[in-house]
């Protein structure tokens, strides 16, 4: 494992400043353009999903999407995304959450969840781990059960992992890289 993480974080940039004044952003996209990079981190991620023995893969909108699909595809499993609140067509279960400055809303189809499936989050970042313990939630109110949270990189000094083991209520939590 030593191995893929030392691959992983060669291929992730650090621009200063960004977005705004004091943030170092860890940008991803130079680990997606490198075919063997973006494979290692797939198969890793796929084998996150066997192991917890989920049969569906959720991705959260945007980058969630990117890494989830694939995941799904290696994995064998069907791929669902949250979105935004207004991104869906037909009916929708929402989930409100707290943001720093406000609020925002997560939706998924009401008819792609039932109660047979085991779910796995994946997403890119956990940073405070909002948006995740509202996509848990989401995820149970749809009547699934939540099999783990799988993310390429987790921001320790944010404590999103605290905020989110409670909710998780055992599930694992795993991140290929902690910064």
């Amino acid at each position: 494992m030593t191995d893929i993480r030392e691959l992983l974080l060669s291929r992730i940039r650090d621009v200063a400043d960004y977005p705004e004044p004091g943030v170092m952003f860890k940008d991803i996209t130079p680990l997606l353009a490198d075919p063997a990079a973006f494979t290692a981190l797939t198969d890793a991620l796929a084998e996150i999903a066997e192991r917890t023995g989920a049969t569906k893969v959720v991705g959260l909108e945007a980058r969630g999407f990117i890494l989830g699909a694939p995941v799904a595809v290696r994995a064998g499993l069907g791929f669902i995304p949250v979105r935004k609140a207004g991104k869906l067509p037909g009916a929708t279960l929402a989930q409100a959450y707290d943001l720093e400055y406000g609020s925002a809303e997560l939706e998924v189809h009401a008819e792609d969840l039932t109660a047979d499936d085991r779910v796995l989050i994946v997403d890119d970042v956990l940073a405070t781990g909002g948006t995740a313990e509202a996509s848990v939630q989401l995820i149970r109110r749809a009547g699934a059960e939540v099999a783990g949270l799988a993310v390429l990189m987790e921001l320790g000094f944010l404590s999103g992992r605290a905020r989110l083991e409670p909710a998780l209520n055992s599930a694992p939590l795993e991140a290929l890289l902690t910064v």
